[in-house]
């Protein structure tokens, strides 16, 4: 090789050096610059929605309105907070007979009672008056300035106190047991009374015995008692000899008003409706339907109803 070739090699290779270099000058240019981390306050964390409450997830709920035939009532001899009582002598007896329920509904201390403020109403057999007596003393207490009342049938084999009230209702008590995930004020019924409620019955079922005896009913009783501690709750219940219902509910409610039919309950059936109930130690007894005897003045002798 020449020496002109060798130089010119060389000068080829000279040139492949300041290529490579102006590249790497390029490619240094073109990286990201690096700065020294600067310290920042923390990022702030993403603000999200709260949490919709259970119950507001639910649709909303509330209870119905109803208009009590208040002139049925009277057709029954059952009288409201309007109607004029003063002379009524089945007015008169029922305000006796809420005031001693009434104090123990709400007694504090030593003598307070457990779910006091829960009354059961029952008899021995069917057709004694145990519903019209229901109703009747939640009329009375109704009329109450300072107090609540909330009326629940639970004889649901023979559901009468809508059919008392002249009202017309759907779902109810039975409803509420066999769905869990219903509330209990879909049921309930406002009525043109003023602070009185009611709970229906509800459907029928074939195994309503079974539903008013199970757990779930024990739970809705203290439910009641939880929610409603301001109010007073009377429950319509099935007979004791003709439900075992009514021996479940006994273990729940605080007191309980037994209906006895003047010169029809025999007192062999009475004995053993009583031990059924007999856990409950708050028993009053309501005798009905005595006869009225003309010119007799004694207390409780007149005819309809009279209290032991």
């Amino acid at each position: 090789m020449s020496l002109i070739e060798k130089a010119a090699a060389k000068l080829k290779k000279n040139e492949s050096l300041v290529e490579r270099a102006a590249k790497k000058e390029a490619a240094t240019s073109q990286a990201p610059t690096v700065t020294e981390p600067v310290e920042s306050s923390p990022a702030t964390p993403p603000v999200h929605a709260p949490k919709a409450d259970a119950e507001q997830k639910k649709t909303k709920r509330s209870s119905t309105f109803v208009e009590v035939n208040l002139d049925l009532l009277r057709e029954q001899g059952i009288h409201a907070e309007n109607d004029d009582v003063e002379n009524s002598v089945t007015a008169e007896e029922f305000r006796i007979v809420k005031r001693s329920l009434l104090l123990n509904a709400f007694s504090k201390g030593e003598s307070a009672i457990e779910n006091g403020n829960i009354i059961m109403v029952t008899s021995t057999q069917p057709n004694e008056g145990k519903t019209f007596c229901a109703t009747s003393l939640a009329m009375s207490m109704a009329a109450e300035r300072d107090l609540t009342v909330l009326l629940v049938d639970a004889d649901v084999a023979k559901p009468d106190v809508l059919k008392t009230l002249g009202v017309k209702g759907n779902k109810g008590l039975i409803d509420v047991i066999e769905n869990k995930d219903m509330d209990l004020s879909e049921c309930l019924l406002r009525t043109n009374i003023p602070n009185f409620t009611i709970l229906p019955a509800g459907k029928k079922h074939k195994l309503t015995t079974e539903l008013l005896a199970s757990g779930r009913m024990g739970e809705i009783i203290d439910e009641i008692a939880r929610r409603y501690s301001d109010r007073v709750i009377i429950i319509d219940s099935p007979p004791v000899l003709a439900s075992s219902a009514a021996s479940v509910l006994a273990l729940h409610v605080g007191q309980i008003l037994y209906v006895v039919e003047a010169e029809r309950t025999r007192e062999g059936e009475l004995k053993d409706a009583l031990k059924m109930i007999e856990k409950n130690k708050n028993v009053n007894f309501l005798l009905n339907k005595t006869r009225f005897t003309p010119g007799t003045k004694k207390f409780g002798s007149y005819y309809g109803y009279g209290y032991n």
